[in-house]
């Protein structure tokens, strides 16, 4: 369904050093910048973008929007959220751990990036 996902920042020296932690502590890459100046991360077929915004105007956060990756498993998860935490990020809702819904069993953390968008390690228990 998904091509890619791109988030905007207003500091993307500040998003590179983030990004190349929260995505190395999960086996992945650090960015390649483009010839427009856009951050690109490629892992396991996903291709997640940053970029200051084109209409010259400061990036913002959607309320409401949280983009999502998949890890292998909770400890990869965890890695994933104390890289986040220790490059800038903010450790947001409730600590890492199980949730109980109506997808079943997940093992979820959350994080904000320095601009705010909201990061989110899913893996699937059952």
């Amino acid at each position: 369904m998904y091509s890619h996902m791109m988030v905007g920042s207003n500091d993307l020296e500040k998003s590179k050093a983030f990004y190349d932690a929260l995505f190395g502590a999960v086996g992945g890459k650090p960015g390649i910048t483009d010839d427009k100046g856009r951050l690109i991360y490629m892992h396991k077929d996903g291709i997640f973008l940053v970029t200051a915004p084109i209409d010259g105007n400061p990036a913002t956060v959607s309320n409401g929007a949280t983009v999502g990756f998949t890890m292998d498993n909770p400890e990869q998860a965890d890695a994933w959220h104390k890289a986040g935490v220790e490059a800038g990020g903010k450790a947001i809702e409730d600590p890492p751990g199980i949730r109980e819904g109506s997808f079943g069993q997940l093992y979820l953390a959350y994080l904000r990036d320095p601009d705010g968008n909201k990061l989110c390690a899913l893996h699937r228990l059952a």
